[in-house]
């Protein structure tokens, strides 16, 4: 059976995940996974400079897309649009700490700890300036599934 996703619905996806695609436009259509906090209202995120970032500070209207699937017969399905904003100060560094919480229990190896912004032990280095901390404002969401 395929069907629509509710609004609580799809928070219980956007909360469940924390991988997504991350659509923006310039010049041309760039689709990147990113790992990602949500809060109810925002898709919170980081980086380093790079072709999303410019992207986003040309056009910062988004899209995300977001899943979970158990086989091709049981999954869902998120699309969010919304507005991207990069976050500075304490803003930044709350979203930052979110992202930890979220993210930290699933850093199983060495490997799987972000280069940039969180030291050795996951904590946040409040010094590095390569950091790019922004949040996406959920102006709109769509959801669907199939379950047999």
């Amino acid at each position: 059976m395929l069907g629509t996703l509710n609004r609580k619905q799809i928070d219980n996806v956007l909360h469940s995940q924390v991988v997504g695609r991350l659509g923006c436009y310039s010049d041309r259509v760039y689709v990147v996974p990113i790992t990602y906090a949500y809060d109810g209202d925002y898709i919170y995120g980081h980086t380093i400079e790079g072709l999303k970032i410019r992207m986003m500070r040309n056009n910062p209207n988004v899209c995300i897309e977001v899943e979970q699937i158990e086989n091709l017969a049981h999954w869902q399905t998120v699309i969010l649009w919304g507005t991207y904003e990069e976050l500075k100060g304490d803003n930044a560094e709350d979203a930052l700490q979110l992202l930890i919480n979220r993210t930290q229990p699933l850093m199983t190896s060495e490997t799987s700890r972000p280069k940039h912004g969180l030291d050795r032990a996951g904590g946040m280095r409040r010094t590095d300036k390569r950091t790019i901390t922004f949040r996406i404002k959920v102006e709109q969401a769509t959801g669907r599934y199939e379950k047999r």
